[in-house]
């Protein structure tokens, strides 16, 4: 999926209107528009911008490979099947809402059983350690 792409689907899933992402980026609704249909490849700055606009981080809408190429991280099969992040594209908007409030829970799932398991892990050494004695 292009950046352009990527970029109309986080303005659609934020009830954003392009008049409203223009006004905030600066510029007018027909170079928004230009951005949004690939005609204008937006220079680093303004994808900074649209990432606060966007509110999500930059390496969230965009990052870099180890080759140095634009790697979209975002759903990118139009007709609901699955992508590796389980979100799914030709969803609703209410759809595509739901799953990615759906994939920051889990998020945050995987975060507290990480840090279960260092608890946990704390815990054998500590028995170890008493064993030893």
């Amino acid at each position: 999926m292009s950046v352009n792409e990527k970029i109309r689907l986080i303005r659609e899933a934020k009830n954003l209107t392009q008049e409203q992402v223009a006004e905030k980026l600066g510029v007018s609704q027909s170079a928004y528009g230009d951005i949004e249909r690939g005609e204008n490849d937006p220079k680093l700055s303004k994808l900074q911008k649209l990432a606060e606009i966007f509110e999500i981080q930059l390496s969230e809408l965009v990052d870099l490979t180890e080759k140095g190429t634009l790697n979209i991280n975002f759903p990118c099969q139009r007709n609901k099947t699955r992508h590796e992040n389980n979100v799914y594209i030709g969803s609703s908007n209410a759809e595509l809402k739901e799953q990615l409030l759906i994939n920051e829970l889990q998020k945050k799932e995987l975060a507290m059983k990480d840090r279960e398991n260092e608890n946990l892990r704390e815990i054998i050494a500590l028995l170890k350690k008493d064993a030893v004695k």
